[in-house]
C-alpha cells in the first residue's frame, strides 16, 4: 500500500476515532500488525493550538512512521493553517475529515456535512494540498443521506485536487453507524478513480476483511470499532490474508499483558487524573465477554486511583485463570 512517498507494511489501517486513537492506542495497533494508524481529529481552529488537549494530540514521540494526523473544520484557510501546524509538529500525512457524522461537527458544517457542498470540498482540498509538502488524504462517507449519495463526485474532486488516498465509510451521514455498510458504493468509487481507495465499515473479522477487499477492489481496509479491546485483530487479519489460515485467539495471559502495558502507556501519556478515566473504557473493551466482566466493570469504574485500578485488573485476570484451571480440573475428573 502506497500513500505518496510512504510505503505501508500492509493494507490494514486504524480508523481515526475521537477519544480512542490517541498515541498509546495507535502505537499498540501498529505493534499488533496495523500498517498505519490515523490520529483522532484535531480541530482547525487556531485558538485551540495552545490547549493541553491539542498539544497532547500533536505529541508523536516514539511513534512508528508514517504519522497520519486528521484535521477537521470547514474553512479552507484555517484547515490549511492546521495542516501546516501539524506538519511542523511531526505529521507526515495529513488526513481531512469529511466523514464524521456527529451532530456537534455537522452543525458547524464540518465533517460529513461538507459533502453537501462540493464547491467547498474542492476549495478545502486544494487549499490543504497546496499548503503542505506531505501527502494529503481524505475520509468521507457515501453521501449525505440515502437519496444524496455523491461519493463518486467527491472522489473525482479529490483525485483532481491532488489527494493521495481516499477512505470511504460505507454509510451516509444520516445513517451514522446503523444499517449495513454499502460496499457496492465503495466498489463503484474504486472503478471511477485511480487513487488508492480504503474501505471502511463493519470490518470485524479476517473473513470480513478479505470479503471487503475482494468485493470492492479497494486497496486497503480501515478498521475502527472492532479493534477496541482487540488490537490483535490486525495481526489476525494480516495472517489470514497471507496464509488463508487463522491464528489462535489470544489466551487470557496475553490479553492481560497487552492490557497492562496499554494502561501503563495511558497513565504515562495522560497523567493520573485523565489517565485513570481514559483507561476505564479500554478496560471495559478488553474484558467484555469474559466471565464476570459486567460486575467487574461496574466496580472498576468507581475506583479513584491508578494503583486501585491496576490491582483490580490484576485480581480480575487472576480469577479468570483460576476459573479456567477449575474447569479444566473438573473436566479431567469427569473424563
Amino acid at each position: 500500500m502506497q500513500i505518496g512517498r510512504y510505503t505501508l507494511k500492509n493494507n490494514l489501517i486504524v480508523a481515526p476515532m475521537a477519544g480512542v486513537t490517541d498515541r498509546p492506542f495507535r502505537m499498540l495497533c501498529k505493534r499488533m500488525g496495523a500498517g498505519m494508524a490515523v490520529s483522532e481529529m484535531v480541530a482547525s481552529n487556531s485558538l485551540l493550538y495552545g490547549s493541553e488537549k491539542t498539544k497532547r494530540r500533536a505529541n508523536h514521540a516514539g511513534e512508528v512512521d508514517p504519522i497520519s494526523v486528521q484535521i477537521v473544520g470547514a474553512d479552507p484557510k484555517m484547515l490549511a493553517q492546521a495542516a501546516r501546524y501539524n506538519v511542523d509538529n511531526g505529521a507526515q500525512i495529513i488526513d481531512i475529515n469529511m466523514g464524521c457524522p456527529a451532530k456537534k461537527i455537522c452543525n458547524v458544517m464540518a465533517g460529513s456535512a461538507l459533502m453537501q457542498n462540493e464547491k467547498l470540498v474542492a476549495d478545502i482540498l486544494e487549499a490543504v494540498v497546496n499548503a503542505v509538502d506531505v501527502p494529503v488524504t481524505l475520509k468521507t462517507r457515501t453521501g449525505w443521506d440515502k437519496t444524496n449519495r455523491n461519493a463518486i463526485n467527491i472522489a473525482r474532486i479529490a483525485e483532481s485536487s491532488g489527494i493521495q488516498a481516499l477512505a470511504i465509510h460505507g454509510r451516509t451521514r444520516a445513517c451514522a453507524y446503523t444499517g449495513d455498510a454499502e460496499y457496492d458504493t465503495i466498489r463503484a468509487v474504486k472503478a471511477e478513480v485511480r487513487i488508492p481507495i480504503i474501505a471502511n465499515g463493519d470490518i470485524t473479522s479476517p473473513e470480513k476483511a478479505k470479503y471487503v477487499l475482494d468485493h470492492t477492489g479497494a486497496d486497503a481496509v480501515m478498521i475502527g470499532r472492532a479493534a477496541q479491546g482487540r488490537p490483535w485483530l490486525f495481526r489476525e487479519i494480516e495472517h489470514y490474508l497471507t496464509t488463508g489460515t487463522h491464528l489462535l485467539a489470544p489466551q487470557v495471559d496475553e490479553i492481560q499483558n497487552v492490557l497492562v502495558a496499554h494502561l501503563a502507556d495511558l497513565y504515562d501519556f495522560y497523567g493520573e487524573h485523565t489517565g485513570l478515566r481514559v483507561a476505564r473504557k479500554h478496560i471495559s473493551w478488553y474484558t467484555k465477554g469474559l466471565s464476570g466482566s459486567a460486575v467487574f466493570r461496574h466496580r472498576m469504574n468507581q475506583l479513584d486511583s491508578l494503583d486501585e485500578q491496576m490491582q483490580a485488573v490484576t485480581d480480575f485476570f487472576a480469577e479468570q485463570k483460576a476459573s479456567s484451571a477449575r474447569l479444566l480440573y473438573e473436566g479431567e475428573l469427569a473424563a
